[in-house]
């Protein structure tokens, strides 16, 4: 009788245990996977992004993948097709060519999976949300201040270059913002544009060819965190700190030291942490069958010596 109870006992422990790694197994399949299409892991507004986007999924349980396409446009439709095979739950994308990857975008609807934007503007579409700053506004902001810094700081007048990323679409946006507010304006002189390509290394090159063709260049508008951060440095590498003023996108320790310096004016300042874990939250609540904007708007903030100490913690 004692033999057959142990039996008896034996079996419902295995029954036990193979109830609850099927149980276990269910739980592991049910995690959702949310995938974040990068454009670079290089610029820390995208790590920053990141790093808002990996909280926001632990804190709601589900697992991130974040794809680097190396600033290449096809890759991140390629990334796209593989996540969409992977069946993930859902995708955040940070486009690099937003009319190339609307067909990536509407397959992935197609096959049930719900799509946000970053940053980067799509043209419409299925996707289920917009989010990050109005770049337009931002850079016609941007317009307004310069125009005010030289009225105040430079005796009304200011010969002017762009250092953009002419393969951003973004940041076409924020040069033609800006462009637009200051142009006509007397007393200022626009020298034109050079590309950086959103490489910092590029970006200097371009920055000092600007520099070296127009000796009296007083300012340069720089359209996103590598443009920025070559000005800063080919500025330096001039020697011009005395008569160039930097304006630009996307704080940097390197930015703020330029601040301090004198020779960085103004930087637009976004919360890329913010845009990150908007992205995720949107997604979630996707999912539950829950409504969201189809614009969530992530606000920004001019830095300028007057306000930049409340960042220094965040960029030592």
């Amino acid at each position: 009788m004692t033999l057959n109870l142990t039996r008896r006992m034996m079996i419902a422990l295995a029954g036990f245990t193979i109830l609850s790694c099927a149980v276990s197994a269910s739980v592991a399949q049910e995690k959702k996977t949310i995938a974040l299409v990068q454009i670079n892991q290089q610029a820390l507004f995208f790590n920053q992004m990141n790093e808002g986007a990996q909280k926001a999924a632990d804190a709601a349980g589900v697992k991130l993948v974040i794809f680097n396409s190396n600033n290449e446009p096809t890759a991140q439709n390629s990334a796209i097709e593989t996540y969409i095979q992977e069946k993930v739950s859902g995708l955040a994308v940070v486009a690099i060519d937003v009319n190339g990857l609307m067909p990536a975008v509407k397959q992935a609807a197609d096959a049930g999976i719900p799509v946000v934007a970053i940053d980067a503007i799509l043209p419409a579409g299925p996707q289920k949300a917009q989010i990050g700053v109005d770049n337009a506004t931002a850079g016609a902001d941007m317009g307004k201040f310069f125009l005010d810094y030289v009225k105040t700081n430079m005796a009304g007048k200011a010969k002017i270059g762009v250092v953009g990323a002419l393969n951003s679409y973004i940041q076409n946006v924020r040069q033609e913002g800006f462009e637009k507010t200051i142009k006509g304006t007397d007393g200022i002189e626009i020298a034109g544009v050079v590309d950086g390509q959103n490489v910092q290394d590029n970006a200097l090159s371009a920055a000092e060819n600007l520099i070296t063709a127009n000796p009296d260049l007083t300012a340069i508008y720089a359209t996103g965190e590598p443009a920025l951060m070559g000005a800063i440095a080919a500025v330096q590498s001039q020697g011009k700190q005395d008569t160039i003023k930097v304006f630009g996108w996307d704080l940097t320790a390197e930015a703020i030291a330029g601040i301090d310096a004198g020779f960085v004016a103004a930087v637009i300042q976004q919360d890329p942490s913010a845009m990150g874990a908007a992205a995720v939250d949107a997604l979630q609540k996707v999912a539950a069958g829950q409504a969201v904007d189809q614009n969530i708007s992530v606000p920004i903030t001019i830095v300028t010596k007057a306000n930049v100490d409340p960042y220094r913690a965040v960029f030592k």
